[in-house]
């Protein structure tokens, strides 16, 4: 999902130059920020000959969940916390203005075609969609793939949660969940019943007013679609302004929300471009792990836990590199089996989403902006003040729907963009152009990851066996009708031209089903490969306190122990996980609230 800063690659030279003017002509102080932050980063405690090679808790992973805990952890002054991140730091001199690609909300494209910042993974090709391999780009740098994404914070339904708790994450209920993510956010528009008013997480709303967001809500009103002023709080459902973590004109990524604040408190210890290759075990109990740094093999012990937090690919891939998963393959590997779990890596769940994209006949769309010197312009007024249209990532509206009659609570997700992304925004655009991302929120199709050999550097097997059910293909082939009937609406006649994607030919069941195997991509949301759920339920990894079962001192906190996927993007769940997580850990009680009112449609006899 990206696009304004696209094309820039060509012309990085010249925001090089444009930046170093900008560097040697003001103080650093002044325009960079550098003195203050750069203090800050130099207190933060690195792994070194003089420290303690024993801490109580070591978190793997400085992402979404990592940074949470490690702000959680630490806030008692008597817990010692090493955090671990395989990537890089996200500031450079302790300046965030000169790591631009990362903190700019409008550059994002950069760090989603980066190896620098992403792990760059790729998947089988799949054999339902034309045999594409499909591209996964995932955070490798402080903040993980919050560093990465199009920062829209959307928690998921209700019902996802109260569906976790009957699939054996007790405890893990609406009721239990809805505390944390308030607990984590602060909301620009202020607490309320469903809105967090005092958290780290800084959630916004968009402040372009853009008029082609006007037409795609109005559209959506016009074919007999509700809007919803809060698709967080009480009703998911219909179609409304989109909350997004950016602060200020800038990504508000948990690097910025939980791991800077936290970083100068002489308990917590962290350490960037180190990757851990394995556990240590002593029988079943978790000491500690192995990790390599500059080229050196080293040992760090934990005397109370280690915390696993490289979300949905690298945690699963980890627990396999040192003995935890299907004893079978792991012989195979000739890696020695410590616990017999065979659900690691199993129950692989993903996001699909296709673009259903528009002609614009009026120059309003972001096209202009994505010219050399406009980009310039657009980014010299963000370097300065923060501002301007590289202050938004432009997916500022959104919604969700029903299927079909029947269905409970929506399963389809759109995000409007008054753009054209192509390949995952690696093209540039060529024109005038809007479009909608949609796509299924709860499909189907099961997947899996495995390791590809005992090597910690080999990137996993990935098979999310996309679009192979009869059921998924019925749901996609209802995205894009349902798409088309909102871009038909009145709202948008001063502004449509012809459909560019799929196209006016294609129109009959077979040609949609052909489109959509040739054009959908993930949205970026593997998930559920450590599942939660019952020490009896032989296909769950982790029980409701998050602690990998049949082995002791070893958790994992983050993406890959939901049970199944939520209706909705990643981000805000996860960090609501480990925020809950924290106090799972810390031995607190659970947050509750009862009775928060849920909207439910008054029938479900209509699809609408």
């Amino acid at each position: 999902m990206s696009y304004l800063m696209k094309g820039f690659k060509c012309h990085s030279s010249v925001m090089c130059k444009v930046a170093g003017s900008l560097f040697k002509a003001h103080t650093l102080k002044n325009i960079f920020g550098i003195n203050e932050q750069f203090k800050i980063s130099r207190a933060s405690s690195q792994l070194s000959s003089e420290k303690t090679d024993s801490y109580n808790y070591i978190i793997v992973g400085a992402g979404s969940a990592g940074c949470v805990l490690a702000n959680r952890l630490t806030e008692d002054p008597h817990s010692t916390v090493l955090l671990l991140e395989a990537g890089p730091k996200d500031t450079l001199l302790g300046s965030i203005r000169l790591m631009w690609k990362i903190h700019m909300p409008a550059a994002l494209t950069y760090n989603l075609c980066d190896e620098k910042y992403n792990w760059y993974y790729h998947t089988t090709p799949q054999r339902h969609m034309d045999s594409r391999v499909m591209y996964w780009p995932r955070g490798r740098v402080w903040g993980g793939s919050s560093s990465l994404n199009a920062m829209v914070y959307i928690r998921g339904h209700a019902e996802d949660y109260n569906r976790w708790s009957r699939e054996g994450a007790l405890g893990w209920d609406y009721e239990h969940c809805l505390p944390y993510f308030k607990k984590a956010q602060t909301h620009e528009l202020g607490p309320d019943q469903y809105r967090g008013g005092n958290g780290p997480l800084h959630v916004s709303r968009g402040k372009t007013n853009h008029p082609l967001h006007q037409a795609f809500l109005e559209a959506a009103q016009q074919a007999g679609y509700p809007f919803t002023d809060d698709m967080n709080g009480y009703q998911q459902e219909g179609f409304g302004w989109m909350d997004m973590t950016i602060h200020k004109g800038q990504r508000w990524s948990t690097a910025s929300a939980y791991l800077r604040p936290a970083i100068s408190r002489p308990n917590f210890s962290v350490a960037e471009k180190t990757l851990v290759t394995k556990i240590l075990f002593q029988g079943t109990k978790c000491i500690g792990i192995e990790y390599v740094k500059n080229g050196q093999r080293k040992k760090v012990f934990a005397n109370k836990e280690v915390i696993l937090s490289g979300g949905a690919i690298n945690s699963p891939q980890l627990l396999m590199l040192s003995g935890i998963g299907h004893a079978d393959d792991l012989k195979k590997l000739g890696i020695p089996v410590v616990c017999h779990l065979p659900g690691v890596g199993q129950n692989l769940q993903d996001h699909l989403e296709v673009y259903v994209q528009q002609k614009c006949t009026k120059p309003i769309t972001l096209y202009s902006a994505q010219k050399p010197l406009n980009m310039v312009r657009i980014g010299l007024e963000w370097l300065w003040k923060f501002t301007g249209e590289g202050a938004t990532a432009h997916l500022e509206s959104g919604g969700f729907i029903r299927s079909e009659p029947g269905v409970p609570h929506p399963d389809i997700q759109f995000h409007f963009l008054p753009s054209q992304v192509i390949d995952h925004g690696r093209v540039a655009s060529t024109m005038e152009a809007y479009q909608v991302h949609v796509g299924p929120m709860r499909s189907t199709s099961v997947g899996w990851l495995k390791l590809k050999s005992s090597d910690p550097n080999d990137h996993p097997v990935i098979e999310p066996n996309y679009l192979s059910t009869e059921r998924d293909i019925w749901e996609f082939r209802q995205c894009v009708k349902l798409t088309r009937e909102i871009f038909a609406q009145k709202a948008f006649e001063k502004f449509r031209g012809p459909e560019i994607q799929p196209g006016n030919h294609v129109q009959s069941d077979k040609d949609i089903d052909a489109f959509i195997r040739q054009k959908a991509d993930s949205a970026y949301h593997p998930s559920c490969t450590c599942k939660m759920g019952q020490p009896s339920d032989s296909t769950a990894v982790v029980d409701p306190q998050t602690k990998v079962i049949g082995v002791e001192n070893l958790r994992v906190v983050d993406a890959s122990i939901m049970p199944s996927v939520v209706t909705g993007n990643l981000n805000a769940p996860t960090i609501m996980i480990a925020e809950k997580a924290a106090d799972i850990i810390k031995g607190l009680p659970s947050l509750q609230e009862k009775n928060v009112p849920v909207y439910k449609p008054k029938t479900l006899e209509t699809q609408r």
